[in-house]
């Protein structure tokens, strides 16, 4: 991979929350904006609806991947959408696309591209403590949450160059 290339960093959370983690959701999007890096998550609402929202208002670039076949489910923020027609498999599609994660509070859904993301070997950066996964490190701010993944991305391009 090249020196140049966009990082591409993917949300995973809740696709319903309160307003609390909306509000760390929207923070995540909007430092991943001001990198200059690009957003990936699912393309629904909860965390994903409030991180891309907060990418776009620094003016960062949204790819959602939803899970259907119908475009117009995307939440309004996403610049890119991809039907995946998958369900809930679209996770794998969101590790993939994503050179790492930063995970927000989530259920099975997020459960599920944590263990993607390890399987991958994507690096992960947590604002949640997850006590199945210690391999994931835990931040408690957004804004450190997208400096440390940025550097993982870094340190790991490096290393294949």
């Amino acid at each position: 991979m090249g020196k140049s290339e966009k990082i591409f960093i993917g949300v995973i959370g809740a696709g319903k929350c309160a307003k609390k983690l909306k509000d760390q959701a929207f923070a995540v999007g909007h430092a991943i904006a001001e990198e200059k890096a690009v957003l990936v998550n699912g393309g629904l609402k909860g965390v994903m609806e409030a991180s891309a929202k907060g990418a776009k208002e620094a003016g960062g670039m949204v790819v959602g991947i939803i899970p259907g076949n119908d475009r117009a489910d995307a939440n309004s923020y996403c610049d890119i959408v991809i039907p995946s027609g998958l369900g809930e498999g679209r996770n794998l599609l969101v590790v993939q696309s994503s050179d790492v994660l930063i995970s927000l509070h989530g259920k099975y859904g997020t459960i599920s591209e944590v263990a993607f993301g390890l399987k991958h070997k994507k690096p992960i950066v947590s604002l949640f403590k997850w006590d199945v996964f210690p391999e994931v490190e835990t931040v408690t701010d957004p804004f450190k949450a997208v400096r440390k993944a940025i550097k993982l991305v870094k340190e790991s391009r490096k290393k294949s160059d």
